[in-house]
């Protein structure tokens, strides 16, 4: 399986997803500046994934900072890395994790906060492992024996520091002996499902095919879909959820087939302080996105064009929420705050 992100002596090593499926190749962020770019430029993407590039990249910035300057600088480092992108909470939620610690270890050496951040961050990255493997195990016996499953976007092992969200609960379905292909949309404009899924289902050996976007209500009609399972970027406390543009759409369509929806989803996704989807952040992309397919203009010079790169899907269309510490049902509001420890 592949390896997303890596903490080295040399800087933090991410696969560079944008040259996916064509390339695999593996760049090094030497400082916090170039975590940002990635996180920006989506070289890193998928919300968990996001959250271990920032907390490596508010690690690396410490670790490069001046003795005499280090607050001033972690809050230089925290400042730019949260500006990097609006939708996925495990940004933020990282960031606030490595604040948390540095405010702990005032009066410790320089030396000292430093070895005490870096071992946070590569623990962030452990954990968030094993947090998508009991996730995996909640969720498999959801997935129907003998079916189709179809997914939206990228939710594996690229999404996550490892296994995967979405497509851990499908790996581990096939890991508990279930016969199961995937369906997994293209995920226009970025592909991510055609670069990024299926390129990782084939390295598994997992039998997938790729649909464009609008055929998804053809095959949901059909019969051969037993459920879809896709990932999270945010999660409000009604159980509204935020994840990759078109995935609305697919709700929708799953709900009038009477096909399970499900929602794969670590707990540092849910965002308890939004009462509703509706005071989700969007965040807007570069026009290009969408008036060019890998630098080839497609549509009129001149054109407007809109680019939300999420978009949410109301309660009403979730079946559950998987998460690494069970399974969330509606009411939302009560489960989903169980679920977090906060009640």
């Amino acid at each position: 399986m592949v390896e997303t992100i890596q903490w080295t002596a040399g800087g933090v090593v991410m696969i560079d997803q944008t040259k996916l499926p064509l390339e695999a190749v593996y760049v090094t962020c030497k400082d916090y500046h170039e975590v940002a770019e990635a996180i920006r430029s989506m070289v890193i993407r998928g919300a968990p994934a996001i959250g271990v590039a920032a907390a490596m990249g508010v690690a690396i910035g410490v670790l490069r900072a001046p003795d005499e300057n280090l607050d001033g600088s972690m809050e230089a480092i925290c400042e730019e890395l949260a500006g990097t992108r609006p939708t996925a909470v495990n940004l933020f939620w990282a960031i606030d994790r490595m604040k948390k610690l540095y405010a702990g270890l005032r009066g410790k050496s320089p030396a000292g906060i430093r070895a005490a951040l870096v071992a946070e961050a590569q623990q962030v990255k452990l954990e968030d492992i094993a947090i998508n493997r009991a996730m995996g195990r909640h969720g498999a016996p959801l997935i129907p024996d003998g079916k189709t499953v179809l997914t939206h976007c990228n939710a594996g092992a690229l999404a996550t520091a490892g296994y995967g969200t979405a497509l851990g609960v499908i790996r581990a379905a096939v890991e508990a002996g279930k016969k199961i292909d995937v369906f997994a949309d293209e995920t226009r404009p970025f592909l991510q499902g055609a670069r990024l899924t299926a390129w990782e289902l084939q390295q598994d050996g997992i039998e997938t095919t790729i649909i464009t976007d609008n055929m998804a209500g053809h095959f949901l009609k059909s019969g051969r879909i037993g459920c879809v399972v896709v990932g999270a970027d945010r999660i409000a406390a009604n159980g509204d959820v935020a994840n990759k543009v078109g995935t609305y759409s697919v709700a929708v369509l799953a709900k009038e087939n009477g096909i399970p929806f499900y929602v794969a989803a670590p707990v540092s996704t849910l965002d308890l302080t939004l009462d509703s989807g509706d005071k989700i952040p969007i965040e807007q992309r570069s026009p290009k996105e969408v008036t060019e397919v890998f630098g080839v203009r497609v549509a009129p010079e001149g054109i407007a064009v809109q680019n939300p790169a999420f978009d949410v899907t109301p309660n009403r269309y979730v079946t559950a929420i998987i998460t690494e510490r069970g399974v969330a049902a509606a009411p939302y509001e009560e489960s989903l705050r169980r679920l977090a420890g906060s009640v």
